[in-house]
């Protein structure tokens, strides 16, 4: 690794050290890294739990257990300057342990986990915001033998990458990741780079991994509650054209829980939420911007009277502050799996998106045309300077 001096147009090595050297540990430093900031793993993951030990018959203790985001578990095991021979061994050891870990179990060791370290936050909530869920009965965790396993190490042994291998060649998904520390002065540097498989090779493996992806996919379309999902989408659809609702004119019935509508604006929709206990209808702001998003719902917000009193119900005005997007909601409670409730649920529904386009459709306009000639909240920043 090396430090690129512009001044001067050179380059300087960096020293490569040891961690012993440095006076760093497994535990207090490289976990402590990795539990912080996960994604220096090469994609987002949810780290459930620390130093796990909820094994049977065994006191042993896996590093980091952690969720991705096809709801799989993974395990993390972190070495320092070198692998040894057996981590591949003690990796899958903990590997076949979590294999019969439950929905609910895995809730409670995160929900643990939480309570220690971040007092207050809910496991439900955390998981099904990772997953991008609803609510946790649409979230599938752990399934069949998809656990995963990822080594850290300065240098691994040949035994343990030739292991590695040969579990990719049977569909058991495990990494090598080399992380070396570095140093210049006082300064510290941290390189961690995926080393097996490569990143060529991951990415021709998942490519070769698209057709099972695809066959998961239709056997999903297949469960009871998608099956339910399309047929309300079948029923509401209909009704919502003949209404004369025709931003849903060609929308096609869906396996998802919500249906969006256009608004005119980009990154804002009319939306439809069909779920198991309630029926919603939302303006939901969801543009790539974040600033962009508080300052579309701002300006609505500073109308919230003039807009509410058109509505004719409720609203619930939701800013997110500490979340991207922002939603304005109208919600009505529902069995919304029992059939016989449909036709009910569906009239509201319409009668509702109908109150919202006729409501928010003008606002909404409005605003975009000033998006567009740059008095958006970049102007209102430059103003405020």
């Amino acid at each position: 690794m090396f430090q690129v001096n512009r001044a001067e147009n050179r380059i300087r090595r960096l020293e490569e050290r040891r961690f012993s050297d440095l006076g760093l540990r497994e535990r207090d430093h490289l976990q402590e890294w990795l539990a912080g900031l996960p994604d220096a793993l090469g994609e987002e993951l949810l780290i459930i739990q620390k130093e796990f030990d909820g094994f049977a018959d065994t006191r042993e203790r896996l590093d980091l257990l952690a969720l991705d985001k096809d709801g799989q578990l993974v395990v993390i095991e972190n070495k320092l300057d070198d692998s040894g021979r057996d981590v591949t061994w003690q990796a899958l050891k903990y590997a076949a342990y979590c294999s019969s870990l439950t929905k609910a179990q895995i809730v409670d060791i995160y929900q643990s986990y939480l309570d220690r370290y971040e007092k207050g936050a809910k496991a439900v909530e955390r998981i099904c915001e990772f997953l991008g869920a609803e609510d946790l009965q649409e979230v599938q965790l752990n399934a069949g033998n998809g656990q995963r396993l990822m080594l850290v190490a300065a240098n691994f042994r040949k035994e343990v990458t030739a292991a590695v291998l040969w579990l990719l060649s049977h569909n058991i998904r495990a990494q090598c990741f080399r992380v070396v520390p570095y140093s210049h002065g006082d300064e510290l540097f941290l390189d961690l780079q995926q080393i097996v498989p490569t990143p060529e090779a991951a990415d021709f493996m998942i490519g070769m991994a698209t057709k099972e992806t695809e066959e998961k996919t239709i056997q999903a379309v297949q469960k009871p509650r998608h099956l339910l999902r399309l047929a309300f989408w079948e029923q509401a659809l209909e009704q919502l054209r003949s209404a004369g609702l025709s931003r849903f004119n060609s929308i096609s019935p869906s396996q998802e829980h919500w249906l969006n509508a256009a608004t005119g604006m980009s990154g804002v929709s009319f939306t439809l939420i069909f779920s198991k206990d309630e029926a919603r209808v939302e303006v939901g702001i969801t543009r790539s911007d974040a600033a962009e998003n508080k300052w579309v719902f701002d300006q609505l917000l500073e109308q919230k009277e003039v807009l509410g009193e058109k509505f004719g119900a409720p609203l619930d005005w939701l800013r997110l502050h500490d979340k991207k997007a922002c939603r304005i909601v109208c919600a009505q409670n529902f069995d919304g799996y029992d059939r016989e409730n449909w036709p009910v649920m569906i009239g509201w529904m319409t009668e509702h998106m109908q109150y919202l386009q006729d409501t928010f459709s003008a606002p909404i306009a409005a605003l975009n045309i000033r998006l567009r000639n740059g008095q958006g909240p970049a102007a209102g920043l430059r103003l405020a300077d």
